[in-house]
């Protein structure tokens, strides 16, 4: 569709045009023809930085996330120092937890041992090791 350009002063002293229309481009009725809507059009180097933006907040968003789920917790009071063992065969979190509490429910340091280390389960490994707090 083309048009010729139509030249006119408009209701304030303006002088305004229309431009012929291309296909990529549709005039707004509403406005008695006289403006051209055009489509927003990405050059190859736009779509490269608009896709490389999004990469980069996909990447930060994916760096970011395990540090916000991390069970560290700040509070007031100073951090418990820790000791650190290594399973050896044979051991387990019961004989773990009645060796370095005895006079302790076993079960709550059990509870204290796995919510340290992260653990869900109460499989050891022999080599694996675990933190306990030297508290106790």
């Amino acid at each position: 569709m083309t048009m010729a350009i139509q030249h006119g002063v408009g209701q304030y002293g303006t002088v305004f045009g229309s431009p012929r229309t291309t296909a990529g481009q549709a005039t707004d009725a509403s406005a008695g023809g006289d403006r051209v809507r055009t489509r927003l059009r990405l050059t190859r180097r736009g779509r490269l930085v608009f896709g490389t933006l999004g990469v980069l907040v996909l990447l930060a968003f994916a760096l970011l996330l395990p540090l916000a789920a991390s069970p560290v917790v700040a509070g007031d009071e100073a951090a418990e120092p820790l000791e650190v063992i290594t399973v050896e065969h044979g051991q387990s979190l019961w004989s773990i937890a009645e060796s370095i509490a005895p006079q302790a429910d076993p079960r709550e340091v059990i509870a204290d041992i796995l919510s340290l280390n992260g653990l869900t389960s109460a499989e050891l490994v022999p080599g694996q090791q675990l933190a306990l707090p030297a508290g106790r």
